[in-house]
């Protein structure tokens, strides 16, 4: 695959031009001719002139930052200078311009990366399928006729087909960790509130975050020091880990459950309460937040203009009571007070991401209790109690050379990015997890 991290150190010691390697990059985006559904605008005229930047910087004796020449995309709802923010949906196509970058674009410029793409999303980030009524159905490279996942499924899409190094999503209920076990990426949800949210079109702001895909630990490692602005510190101290239980363990492929089963096979199984409870919770506070966004909208006569399978969602979310988002809430946060004495006892918890590996475009469901339900809906039982309680979740691929990727979460206490992080790295050391790269995925070579 294309490692940020390798292109930044080829570009920073004059291996190569920042100019080439955007030159290749968008040369492969335009020979894959959007087979993917992938990619909502090419930013050939910025991209070259960031690359230009940077390589006048390197001739000048500056120090580019640590992404430097580094092509990414973003999903099409973080404000990118100069465009309209659609967030997918053909309402805000001729919306005014942005008139500054998205803060998360402006930390990854500052350190050297070049933004290439804007990338194909579900309507208002409101699906787990990419299913998108203005730009089509993003498809996963590892089989074309198959889903990527959602609402981020551009965003993973492009990087599991080499065609960009690394890309930001957004997850409100699973939306970058789904997407990331369809295509067989790394992907993470931050902490609530862990990374920036300025300049990023709103969906639910009660679990609204944006974080990154990669195809290896070491530039998610990096990703999040600039996104984040913070240093790694040495940890040392043995990790402590346990599985989760109850619904955690129902509705997974078998791949997944044996894959646990050797991740941790001593590790305990533990409950976090009443699961499904907390996800109706978090589907109620979705719906009220994410119609609350739009009521405007409603009012102004343009609801016709929404994807229907979005609008009557949102619309129905904007009818909620108050009362009834209210109680929702309470029930949250008397559920992630529970967590507490988990994570005084444990570091990571593991879980499937994904219920299966991606469904056929053809037939969009999965099975959930042995009905075949909406993968637009369900693809995010796993993901969808786990932002309820606003911890930090990194989606890790399992190793699968030449089958159709699975993936499983690790979960930990708020703030525990990088424990995260570690323990993934352990689990790549003992050849439990990886990247399997799909056939003929772009290696960023001439």
């Amino acid at each position: 695959m294309n490692r940020a991290i390798d292109i930044a150190a080829a570009v920073r010691t004059g291996q190569v031009r920042a100019s080439d390697i955007v030159e290749r990059h968008l040369a492969a985006l335009a020979a894959d001719d959007n087979r993917l559904v992938a990619v909502t605008r090419v930013l050939a005229e910025r991209a070259r002139a960031e690359a230009q930047q940077i390589d006048a910087t390197i001739a000048a004796g500056g120090d580019p930052g640590p992404l430097a020449g580094v092509p990414y995309g973003v999903k099409d709802l973080f404000d990118v200078t100069g465009l309209p923010t659609t967030a997918g949906s053909s309402l805000y196509a001729d919306a005014p311009p942005a008139t500054v970058d998205a803060t998360a674009i402006a930390r990854l410029r500052a350190a050297g990366a070049v933004l290439v793409a804007t990338l194909n999303m579900d309507e208002f980030a409101y699906g787990f399928a990419t299913i998108n009524a203005a730009h089509g159905t993003t498809r996963n490279p590892h089989d074309l006729d198959r889903l990527a996942g959602g609402s981020s499924g551009g965003s993973a899409a492009i990087v599991a087909a080499g065609l960009l190094p690394f890309s930001l999503g957004s997850d409100t209920n699973g939306s970058i960790r789904v997407p990331a076990s369809l295509t067989g990426l790394y992907g993470l949800k931050p902490t609530h509130g862990g990374l920036p949210m300025a300049g990023v079109f709103p969906f639910a702001a009660s679990f609204d975050d944006i974080g990154p895909f990669t195809s290896s630990l070491a530039d998610l490692a990096v990703l999040w020091d600039v996104l984040s602005e913070s240093v790694a510190e040495p940890i040392e101290t043995p990790l402590r880990v346990a599985r989760l239980g109850g619904r955690f363990a129902e509705n997974l492929d078998p791949d997944q459950r044996n894959a646990i089963d050797a991740i941790a096979p001593d590790a305990p199984t533990i409950s976090l309460g009443d699961v499904a409870r907390a996800r109706a919770a978090a589907f109620l506070i979705t719906a009220f937040e994410g119609g609350a966004v739009h009521r405007a909208a409603f009012a102004q006569g343009q609801a016709l203009q929404f994807d229907p399978a979005t609008r009557d969602r949102l619309l129905a979310g904007a009818l909620l009571p108050d009362a009834v988002y209210a109680e929702a809430q309470a029930f949250r946060a008397t559920f992630t007070r529970a967590l507490e004495p988990i994570f005084a006892q444990y570091d990571v918890l593991i879980a499937p991401s994904a219920p299966c590996f991606a469904p056929t475009i053809a037939d969009p469901q999965v099975l959930i209790d042995g009905v075949a339900t909406p993968a637009r809906r369900d693809l995010g039982i796993h993901t969808q109690p786990i932002s309820f309680t606003g911890c930090p979740a990194l989606a890790v691929p399992l190793l699968r050379p030449g089958r159709l990727p699975l993936g499983v979460q690790l979960i930990g206490a708020p703030g525990g990015e990088r424990t995260l992080f570690r323990f993934a790295a352990m689990l790549e050391e003992r050849g439990l997890t990886g990247i399997s790269p799909p056939a003929g995925a772009f290696q960023g070579e001439d």
